[in-house]
């Protein structure tokens, strides 16, 4: 029986969709709720999963076409239609997957040619089909793609549920994603540095102690090297394998093999037996294919490592037997390498020579390690061009300026170094000087709201924030990430504090989720972290402005005292304030700069660290 898939309503307001993607091919199985095709509105992206199990028989609307809610948009046959839908394609040769085990019994000569041709087809669905599919999930709710960054698991290898199988890198968050049952990974569908979209296959878990599906990818690289002789020829090197062929008669069907291995159907059509002498050389060019792919990907000692990781342990002559790996499982990263040649370096530099009387000291200037990237050519990571994008609309769509103004934080520092210790023991985080600016940054938010605002142009209106949602800009290993301290106006130091770490260590560590880089309203950047004494910071879309802080150092400045003024050595600070001058005029940004000012200098922050 034939069963219908409609676009079903996905709203009060949808009345259409635009089919971007089928998940399934005519003549592929499904199962009932397994996803089908992904399908976009203007108001969300999602997946349509199939109605029942079955054969789907015919697609009705093709990619990137736009159909009205409840028209058809393919057919699937249940457990009726399955033979008919398999009888048609059995007419062409590389529909053959379908028919393969029909024609079991039959043993024509003429057959057996393009058999082969159809095998390689087949094994594709037959993994597919005795497997559990590994799906991107939804990492957010404007998160519509991601990259694969890294596979903890090769193919081949066990899984336990719920374990990091992959990481996966988005324009919001980056994440590992968990096996969703327990098994054997028999196929990865998405390489590393390839993008997929949300709900897209990235691999395939088979049950316990079935056979992967990577011997189908290399036969296909094993028979164009045999095929040089002659068609025939490329039968007989997959053939290696002598014991599987042995049935001759049931050669030209792959139903046989299909239970000893995914890579049997291949085999089996080999058992052209005509040319002994041809198959025995054949084996030779196969046999160092295998161990070929593995050797790529797994290090000295057994643990994954990535082609970047091995050049720049290469070139830094770092023996990956003697490095410990701090990923996930115990895999090399980059950092780990570069930790082991600067160790290295280190126990192989000589001693300083002794200063000779009345000289002098040798010069203290670090010494500038070369980078590996240097003359590099390498691929535009998916941050850098989200991060890229996004600074070049903020540019484009606003008219920014930048107001400074100098800030005296001598008390201030003074107050920190004085209750850090006690701070520390009692809250379990550093005390460190950024708490304080976004508290007097949230404090003077509240008084001069036009810089917690945003401009909603479709509507021409303007938005007043009744809540500082700071987010903190993070110099994270790939790239700038700016979490967001929600509601940092009612936090106290100490709250700000632990907020902070947290986040500054999810961001590190790829731990952030899309909940934690959503809904700023106001941004800091710590550049002065860095040395940096000042900055013209961009303004982030659909915010008013930024505040940048520079670098704290002593300087001479002139002290009003009771006794007069003098000149004395203090801690000395800029802040500056990139805003937009549509909403914001400079006379607002001086006011806002002011009141943060006012309340650093002022440093009145004892009570809230208990002194």
């Amino acid at each position: 029986m034939s069963v219908s898939v409609t676009l079903p309503a996905l709203g009060e307001s949808v009345t259409e969709g635009t089919v971007t993607r089928w998940l399934k091919a005519e003549g592929e199985r499904v199962e009932a709720d397994e996803p089908l095709l992904e399908v976009s509105t203007d108001k969300v992206d999602t997946e349509i999963p199939a109605p029942a199990s079955g054969i789907l028989a015919a697609i009705k609307v093709a990619e990137d076409e736009t159909v009205e809610v409840g028209a058809e948009l393919a057919v699937i046959d249940d457990g009726t239609g399955a033979p008919a839908a398999a009888a048609a394609p059995a007419a062409e040769p590389e529909a053959a997957p379908a028919p393969a085990p029909a024609p079991a019994p039959a043993v024509e000569a003429p057959a057996a040619a393009p058999a082969p041709a159809a095998e390689a087809p087949a094994a594709a669905p037959a993994g597919g089909a005795a497997g559990t599919d590994v799906t991107l999930p939804a990492l957010g709710e404007s998160v519509t793609e991601g990259t694969v960054t890294r596979w903890l698991k090769e193919v081949g290898e066990e899984v336990t549920e719920d374990e990091p199988l992959l990481e996966v890198s988005t324009d919001k968050v980056d994440t590992e994603i968990p096996a969703p049952v327990s098994g054997v990974l028999l196929e990865i569908v998405v390489a590393e540095d390839e993008t997929a979209e949300v709900g897209a296959k990235l691999a395939v878990i088979g049950a316990p102690g079935a056979a992967p599906a990577a011997a189908p990818a290399a036969a296909p690289a094993a028979a164009p090297a045999a095929a040089a002789p002659a068609p025939a020829a490329a039968a007989p090197a997959p053939a290696a394998p002598a014991a599987p062929p042995a049935p001759a008669p049931a050669a030209p069907a792959p139903a046989a093999p299909a239970p000893a291995a995914p890579a049997a159907p291949v085999a089996a059509p080999a058992p052209a037996a005509p040319a002994p002498a041809a198959a025995a050389p054949a084996p030779a060019p196969v046999t160092p294919a295998a161990p070929a792919a593995p050797a790529a990907t797994s290090g000295d000692d057994g643990a994954y490592v990535t082609p970047l990781v091995r050049k720049l342990a290469a070139e830094n002559s770092v023996d990956l037997g003697a490095v410990k790996g701090t990923g996930v499982g115990g895999r090399i990263r980059k950092q780990d390498v570069v930790a082991a040649a600067e160790a290295a370096k280190a126990a192989a530099a000589p001693a300083p020579a002794a200063v000779p009387a009345g000289g002098h000291a040798a010069s203290k200037a670090p010494k500038l390690e070369v980078s590996p990237l240097r003359g590099q050519t390498v691929k535009m990571t998916r941050m850098r061009k989200v991060i890229g994008e996004n600074m070049m609309k903020a540019l484009h769509s606003q008219a920014q300026l930048t107001t400074v103004v100098e800030v005296d934080v001598t008390k201030l520092m003074k107050l920190r170094n004085k209750a850090k210790d006690a701070f520390a023991a009692r809250e379990g985080v550093k005390l460190s000087p950024m708490p304080f600016y976004v508290k007097a940054a949230a404090q003077a938010l509240k008084a001069h709201p036009v810089v917690n605002a945003r401009i909603n142009e479709d509507e021409g209106t303007i938005t007043y924030f009744d809540s500082e949602n700071i987010g903190i800009a993070v110099d994270a290993e790939k790239g700038l990430m700016t979490p967001v301290i929600k509601g940092a106006g009612d936090l106290n130091i100490a709250g700000i504090s632990k907020k902070t770490a947290e986040l500054a260590g999810k961001a590190r560590g790829g731990g952030l989720t899309p909940d934690d880089m959503s809904g700023a309203t106001f941004t800091i950047s710590n550049t002065g972290s860095r040395g940096a004494l000042f900055d013209t910071v961009i303004v982030p879309p659909n915010q008013a402005a930024i505040l940048g802080i520079g670098a704290t150092v002593k300087r001479p400045a002139v002290i009003e005292t009771a006794e007069g003024t003098v000149i004395g050595v203090r801690d000395m600070t800029y802040l500056s304030l990139s805003y937009d001058h549509r909403l914001v005029d400079g006379a607002d940004a001086a006011r806002y700069l002011t009141a943060v000012k006012a309340i650093l200098e002022a440093g009145e922050f004892e009570v809230e660290l208990g002194l």
